[in-house]
């Protein structure tokens, strides 16, 4: 750490991050201040699931442009460190909103906080990835092609029992691929739990978890964010049922509306694949949480409660899928 991070100095005390069944995540703290240790999962892991190098290297791309992520700080590749690749960025202080009704919070807050989420994903959006040294962050191609046939291979490595409704998605999905809208950085990830906002207001002070991004279509984002809104309020980031005026949170019509004028779009497609498809995606997810959890891998505490959702993914998936057409 002396050598490779600006102005450390121990001694070192750390924990862990609770939340999340990704990267392990540290607090470091210092005499001279805090920071955040991101590391690959201890044991076996699917192969390309976890890179912490690309999550460090757009985080490093997008910090001199203004948008809101942590500063990078350093990152080490070698495994034999600390037992595997991790980086090292600077800690962002602020709330972590981990439930998307926003409970005791005004209307006027809560919508300016939806707005402030949606904004700053329009202006990841917007960014040039070359302009930024991302042109070469994903391949060329379909984005939707390359990601349904990376989650079914994804969800293969780490298949524990055949789902039925899953098996239909494999075969439907490659087969009813939308065209491409466009190519932007895309974060892969983006929920209201993955961002910081400053402590006494609505400003998003850091968009987290980079793991998943690449160069795509920006309506895979979007349309992962949209399906908040189609999502039964758990505690989580659901919050169907719960917009408009007297809860403040923006209709999804709404949130469509503002993410078009702030992105020049004229308006979105029919959403229903694209729920499909991030429904499935996140079968992929879970699937490889259950796997690394029957491995004894599973970085955290809440891996079984989220294991238990896979087959209400599964046929909320497929739901989506006989709505757009299965």
């Amino acid at each position: 750490m002396a050598g490779h991070v600006p102005g450390y100095a121990g001694p070192l005390s750390y924990a862990k991050f609770s939340g999340g069944q990704s990267n392990p995540t540290y607090r470091l703290d210092t005499p001279g201040g805090a920071y955040v240790l991101r590391r690959k999962p201890f044991g076996p892991i699917l192969p390309s699931a976890h890179a912490v190098d690309r999550e460090y290297r757009v985080i490093a791309a997008l910090h001199p442009t203004g948008f809101p992520v942590p500063q990078p700080l350093g990152l080490c590749e070698d495994g034999a460190v600390i037992g595997a690749p991790f980086y090292v960025m600077a800690l962002v202080e602020g709330r972590t909103l981990w439930d998307g009704a926003l409970p005791g919070m005004a209307a006027e807050a809560r919508r300016a906080h939806y707005e402030a989420m949606i904004d700053t994903l329009a202006a990841l959006h917007r960014i040039d990835p070359a302009a930024v040294g991302l042109g070469d962050y994903g391949r060329a191609g379909n984005y939707f092609e390359r990601q349904v046939a990376r989650w079914t291979k994804q969800y293969r490595a780490a298949e524990t029992d055949r789902i039925e409704a899953v098996d239909r998605l494999i075969d439907w999905l490659p087969r009813t691929l939308p065209p491409q809208t466009g190519v932007s950085i895309v974060h892969g990830d983006y929920r209201i739990d993955n961002l910081i906002f400053a402590p006494d207001g609505a400003e998003v002070r850091a968009v987290l978890d980079w793991e998943l991004s690449t160069l795509g279509d920006p309506l895979a984002d979007f349309s992962y964010l949209l399906m908040n809104w189609q999502t039964p309020p758990d505690g989580r980031a659901g919050i169907a049922g719960m917009t408009g005026a007297q809860t403040g949170i923006p209709t999804m019509e709404e949130a469509v509306a503002r993410y078009c004028a702030a992105t020049g779009r004229d308006g979105v497609p029919q959403l229903d694949w694209y729920f499909a498809y991030n429904l499935f995606r996140l079968v992929g997810i879970v699937q490889g949480i259950k796997r690394r959890m029957i491995d004894g891998n599973a970085s955290s505490a809440q891996a079984e409660q989220t294991v238990a959702r896979l087959p209400m993914l599964a046929a909320a998936a497929w739901h989506f899928a006989t709505r757009a057409g299965a």
